[in-house]
């Protein structure tokens, strides 16, 4: 049974929450000020905390400070009557999985909860876990592939680019998994959430006295990845002296751990991440050129959604398939209207926000074809306010010649359409779609 800490001071809130997760076989214990919550967890074990951020003693991120590394490692979810967007900036960056406001859907609720006790501290990931992922049938994502393929049997460090959500650590994974490495540890550390204080503990280790706090000795992550990779995400977050440590591991392959004379021995590879141009940073003194030149042996760009072409339609067909898994739904398929509003989106969250946006909408559908309405505001706006394109725009001339390509491969075929998927090398589902989107009958 999964045991939950529930800390709040809205003593209603708390008691329906409290009964509604019973009923859903969750153990519930409930505290209603920072400083009980603090007793609870010294007291016994917890697999989740559902956390008020403001409680008459103080703030949830107190709580969490306080207890240092050990409450990164509890799944936290922050609920909240303060729907602020740098209050959920500044709770995401502590460690917190998920934020919400209040009222809270039960729906809702659930969701979440299920979804955080399948995470790890979003700090560093070492178990390893099954990839729901697909490679997609584009240009651009057979060109990835085959890079992945040429560096993963090397020892080169790779450096990936690309924006958020576009499945950086995905990437980094499939090269430790194709590597000589794979069977090793694969430790992913999200360089956003190390504080400038305790980055060089979370990387290198401490011994006990190093610094107030330091109560025992703790092995860093990289010294618990030897023999295996190491995944730098965001990179360019990472603090300057930490830098320096990071550039003599990579020259001298030993690491220091605070406070100790001592050098260790580490063999793992290197594997970063950015969303941002590391040039501006070395420009600006903030990133060193010598480390960057270290990491950067081999780079590989991770295309955005939007550039995936008809890929779309196989990751939309993925994540309804594994939201219907979790949310115990049938839903089968979006309708032609839907479909057009995921091409006209631009998906500036890439692949994380088609995967939030396709489990909300699997979630609110009530039947087996999920339609416009049961998506948010800013998508639909997307297409019902987007300017007119012009007869020059690039889009509009690729739509032609894909309608025309289809018209001949129909043609050709003599309207087998089995036949005709077959060369214009995509399958039936996708030809019916385009051929409904083009009014090709």
């Amino acid at each position: 049974m999964v045991n939950v800490l529930l800390i709040d001071d809205d003593l209603t809130f708390t008691k329906i929450v409290e009964t509604f997760l019973v009923r859903k076989g969750y153990a519930v214990e409930a505290r209603h000020s920072l400083r009980s919550g603090i007793d609870a967890l010294q007291e016994k074990k917890f697999d989740l905390l559902l956390l008020d951020y403001r409680l008459p003693d103080g703030n949830g991120l107190e709580l969490i400070s306080r207890q240092g590394d050990d409450i990164t490692r509890i799944p936290t979810i922050v609920i909240t009557s303060f729907n602020d967007v740098k209050t959920a900036v500044k709770t995401i960056q502590s460690g917190v999985l998920e934020y919400i406001t209040k009222p809270v859907n039960p729906d809702e609720l659930i969701m979440v909860i299920e979804t955080a006790l399948q995470k790890e501290s979003p700090v560093h990931k070492t178990a390893p876990k099954p990839v729901h992922f697909i490679q997609g049938s584009s240009a651009s994502a057979g060109k990835l592939y085959e890079h992945i393929a040429l560096v993963a049997p090397t020892e080169m460090s790779v450096m990936i680019l690309g924006e958020s959500g576009t499945g950086k650590e995905h990437i980094a994974r499939s090269i430790h998994d194709l590597s000589k490495k794979a069977g090793k540890p694969f430790v992913a550390i999200d360089c956003g959430v190390l504080s400038k204080e305790l980055g060089s503990s979370e990387l290198f280790g401490h011994v006990k006295g190093a610094f107030t706090g330091a109560l025992t000795d703790k092995v860093g992550l990289i010294e618990s990845a030897d023999g295996g990779t190491v995944f730098l995400d965001e990179i360019g977050n990472l603090s300057y002296d930490v830098q320096i440590k990071l550039l003599r591991m990579l020259q001298e392959r030993t690491i220091q751990p605070i406070g100790s004379n001592k050098l260790i021995k580490v063999d793992v590879r290197l594997i970063t991440a950015t969303n941002e141009d590391l040039n501006d940073s070395m420009a600006k003194g903030n990133f060193r050129e010598d480390i960057y030149h270290r990491i950067n042996e081999f780079k590989i760009r991770v295309p955005a959604l939007r550039e995936r072409g008809s890929d779309l339609e196989l990751f939309v067909d993925h994540f309804i398939r594994l939201s219907n898994a979790e949310l115990g739904k049938n839903v089968e398929q979006v309708s032609s209207e839907t479909m057009e509003i995921f091409y006209q989106y631009d998906w500036p969250g890439n692949l994380r926000e088609l995967k939030n946006v396709i489990k909300r909408m699997v979630l609110l559908t009530t039947g087996k074809v999920a339609r416009p309405d049961v998506l948010p505001e800013e998508m639909v706006h997307a297409l019902l306010y987007a300017p007119q394109k012009r007869s020059s725009d690039l889009k509009v001339a690729q739509e032609n010649s894909e309608k025309e390509l289809i018209t001949q491969a129909l043609e050709q075929s003599k309207y087998n359409k089995t036949k005709a998927a077959r060369l214009l090398n995509i399958d039936r589902k996708t030809l019916y779609y385009k051929m409904e989107r083009y009014g090709i009958s």
